[in-house]
């Protein structure tokens, strides 16, 4: 299980902590919390620095001696890192070659060219929930967005109405699933089973998907009246990226990849994914089989794993080997190396090529693995200080069951933040004491009610806010009256279907 790193903390970080009277550990946390909203939202520091400062003052304002300030930070992040940074780089590994070998415009071509048109809102949310799930969302609109403008003005209708579908393919995947930083953050600091987790979310996003895409895309394109886009990123149809619809989505991003993330990091995540495609268009492309085979692959072995495991056949021969292969470092690893070969020397690259493309996919993923980090350390602090238990059990006496409490402190923060991450990061490291106690079913959902709430409202404060109005063209008001209505009702949406499965399962 992935949570087992983020249970093995040092001696020393367990020893730093201190006896602190009740009052005295929620004003920690409150002041904490404050600290990082403050120093990210009016200082706009990188959510980095403020994770570390704020869980300095944290552990300060909790008694602990100033020699060992940042030792249960320290801990954490080393635990975090270990346990979800290796799979946020090899998702990365994977991210890159798909779109850099043409294997995301094989997917959306193959899907486009067989849909018709009035069935376009439908292709979109499908063609973003199949390639969200490798791809960071910031990665995903650059890919998305100038094929959703090219729909758009063939069908000479509103772009919000394969617009929102997209977006919401592409953000429900990004808080729910794995291998997405927050889910996996989620997943280690609240020791949830990572196949279980990622079954529940997939079936957790296709309603969600479904009500906050293509059937809320209808009454958006009512309250907002966009005309259809006569350009494609201020280029003609042609010169975005010819006549393949899919080849305009990779080829027409040059120009955007610079574009903030949605988590307010600024990392050039797109910029570094979009760059090579052009190189990539000269080669051959895979096959739209191959290319939704490398997409699915460690789903598939991670869900494997996990029935054999609920099945109780674990110990059988076959039962081995799936456990083996469905770990999620093994099974990310076997999809790595495979898509080497699918999207790199069976489509003509050398293997200098290979080299270079993949030492490219890792500097984008510096600034999410540093967030991803510091957030794993405020949580330890937060555990270690004895603030987590406290909190925690404040929320048992108040009757909030565990899974509406992660949304409701996610969401909290994603609303004061902007930042889905940090919102995750904080939201897991107070339920942190609460998930010792579950179930892995109801473990899996919190990390998904968590993950439901990190997406709620984005606002003037989320650069995936500006992101969206500057590509669709959009006024504020009407950026509010369409992502961040979208936003905020798949996240509720979310909830409501977690809160159904933890009735059920």
């Amino acid at each position: 299980m992935l949570g087992t790193t983020a249970l093995t903390i040092s001696a020393a970080a367990a020893d730093t902590a201190p006896t602190a009277s009740t009052p005295q550990l929620v004003l920690a946390a409150l002041i904490g919390i404050v600290v990082i909203v403050g120093l990210i939202v009016w200082l706009k520091m990188h959510p980095f620095l403020a994770l570390v400062l704020g869980s300095g003052v944290l552990a300060i304002v909790a008694g602990v001696g100033l020699t060992d300030t940042f030792t249960s930070f320290t801990a954490g992040l080393g635990s975090t890192v270990a346990g979800v940074g290796v799979l946020i780089a090899l998702g990365a590994i994977i991210g890159k070659l798909l779109i850099d070998s043409g294997g995301a415009d094989r997917i959306v071509d193959t899907i486009l060219d067989r849909t018709p048109v009035r069935r376009l809102p439908w292709a979109m949310a499908l063609i973003a929930f199949v390639v969200g799930i490798p791809l960071f969302f910031e990665v995903g609109v650059v890919l998305l967005i100038p094929v959703v403008m090219i729909v758009a003005r063939r069908m000479r209708a509103n772009p919000v109405l394969v617009g929102i579908p997209a977006l919401a393919g592409l953000s429900a995947l990004h808080g729910l699933v794995p291998p997405h930083p927050g889910p996996l953050l989620a997943i280690d600091a609240l020791g949830a089973n990572l196949g279980l987790t990622l079954g529940l979310g997939l079936l957790v996003a296709i309603p969600t998907v479904i009500i906050a895409g293509p059937l809320l895309a209808i009454p958006l394109t009512r309250w907002v009246k966009l005309d259809p886009p006569t350009t494609v990123l201020g280029m003609s149809d042609d010169a975005a990226g010819g006549t393949g619809t899919g080849g305009t989505g990779a080829g027409g991003t040059g120009g955007t990849g610079g574009s903030p993330s949605s988590d307010g990091t600024g990392n050039a995540t797109a910029t570094a994914t979009a760059t090579g495609t052009a190189t990539g268009t000269m080669l051959r492309k895979p096959s739209f089989g191959i290319s939704v085979l490398v997409v699915l692959l460690p789903v598939i072995l991670m869900l494997a794993r996990s029935v054999v495991e609920i099945s109780g056949a674990a110990e059988t021969g076959y039962g081995t080997v799936l456990e083996f292969l469905g770990e999620p470092l093994v099974a990310l690893l076997i999809t790595s190396l495979f898509a080497l070969f699918a999207f790199g020397t069976a489509v003509g690259r050398t293997r200098q090529q290979l080299g270079d493309l993949v030492g490219s996919s890792f500097a984008p993923i510096a600034g999410i693995l540093l967030i991803v980090g510091a957030g794993g350390g405020f949580k330890q602090t937060l555990v270690d200080s004895g603030v987590g238990d406290v909190i925690a059990s404040g929320i048992a006496d108040a009757g909030i069951t565990p899974l509406l409490a992660g949304w409701l402190v996610a969401a909290l923060i994603r609303i004061a933040t902007g930042s889905a991450t940090v919102a995750t990061i904080t939201a897991a490291g107070i339920m942190a004491p609460l998930a010792a106690g579950l179930e892995p079913t109801q473990a899996a959902l919190l990390v998904l009610a968590v993950g439901a709430g990190s997406v709620f409202l984005s606002h003037v404060n989320d650069a995936g806010f500006w992101l969206v109005k500057e590509y669709f063209g959009m006024t504020v008001g009407q950026t509010f009256k369409t992502w961040s209505l979208m936003e905020s009702v798949l996240s509720v949406v979310a909830l409501l279907v977690v809160l159904l499965l933890g009735i059920f399962v």
